[in-house]
């Protein structure tokens, strides 16, 4: 006996890779519903061989479903997500509404599976910002080593982390540059994104930090340890798909570069590709359609006592959205429900 499963905002970005995710990993669904809004109603989208008719999330009961994989931004959320947790249904949210809530669990499975156990309070499980998410699937098994004092982070991140707009904003300004005639203002970001980079995601906060970098800061501390100093500066770049972060940290006990290669090697969700030549390091481009978080450019920081340094790429639509909200539904089955 396998699950009934939802998929809220089934069209866009992140709810097709869900799709994509949960037949790839043969997910036990006994039955799926897809939703999206009505002005996207009935839009087909497909699931392995399938294709599904997108049904009106507005109508849609939720009662007698076990799991919903929402992604529909933190608005729809707060209106549905509630609906879908009375009705019995546990829902595993991307948006950012849920995740600093005292009374639901912020899981990356790889690094504290055993959180999805306090789901029970609200009936939803937060799944953390796509930065942060492959951030701490590096990080945790090297504090578990050396404990972790501090991290100073710097994303380069892609437009799909934008949504569709900033995919289309990207490709329409990257053809205007070789189009004399053409000219693409931007809409969705502050400044031009083709041939440039932004470093601003999200709105500013009063520290002169925006969102985007205070996520990441809360977020570690949630998921990983709220000892931990963490830093960031975040920064939209002109890739389609793949975030990417250099990330210093700095630990209380000495780490050599070598057994941290050997421990990350070692570590779930995690594939070392760090050979000190030409190539021998990951980019954005070769990481999509991967679940795999990459690692390179591991080496020791001589500027602090405990430091280390190394470079980490993964599939922002992947790890960072729709294959962890998959793996926490993968990990709530195995470890809470156990119906499949």
């Amino acid at each position: 006996m396998g699950y009934k499963v939802v998929i809220a905002g089934a069209t866009g970005n992140v709810g097709r890779e869900m799709l994509n995710i949960l037949a790839e990993r043969q997910f036990p669904v006994d039955e799926i519903a897809v939703l999206a809004s009505r002005r996207s109603l009935g839009t087909e989208v497909s699931f392995g061989e399938r294709t599904l008719k997108t049904e009106d999330l507005d109508t849609f009961d939720f009662t007698g479903w076990d799991i919903a994989l929402f992604a529909i931004g933190s608005d729809a959320t707060k209106k549905y997500a509630p609906k879908a947790a009375a009705a019995g249904c546990v829902v595993i949210d991307n948006s950012s509404l849920y995740r600093y809530d005292p009374d639901v669990p912020l899981v990356v499975p790889e690094v504290n599976p055993e959180a999805v156990e306090g789901y029970a309070k609200k009936n939803i499980i937060a799944n953390p910002n796509c930065s942060t998410a492959q951030m701490v699937v590096a990080l945790k098994p090297l504090h578990d080593r050396a404990r972790i004092k501090r991290v100073v982070v710097s994303t380069y991140q892609s437009v799909s982390g934008s949504g569709k707009e900033g995919m289309d904003e990207l490709w329409e300004q990257t053809k205007a540059v070789y189009n004399p005639v053409s000219d693409v203002p931007p809409k969705k970001y502050t400044k031009e994104i083709a041939f440039n980079v932004i470093p601003h995601i999200d709105v500013f906060m009063e520290d002169g930090s925006t969102k985007e970098e205070w996520k990441m800061v809360a977020e570690t501390k949630k998921i990983v340890d709220p000892a931990i100093k963490v830093t960031a500066t975040c920064v939209r770049v002109p890739v389609f798909v793949g975030h990417s972060e250099a990330i210093n940290i700095e630990f209380e006990d000495f780490l050599d570069e070598d057994e941290a290669r050997d421990i990350l090697r070692e570590a779930p969700g995690i594939m070392v590709i760090d050979k000190r030549e030409d190539g021998g390091y990951v980019t954005p481009k070769e990481c999509v359609g991967d679940y795999a978080t990459f690692i390179s450019r591991i080496r020791q920081d001589g500027t602090i006592e405990n430091g280390l340094n190394l470079w980490c790429v993964s599939d922002n639509l992947r790890k960072g959205a729709a294959l962890n909200a998959v793996q926490i539904a993968e990990t709530l089955g195995n470890r809470v429900l156990k119906k499949a």
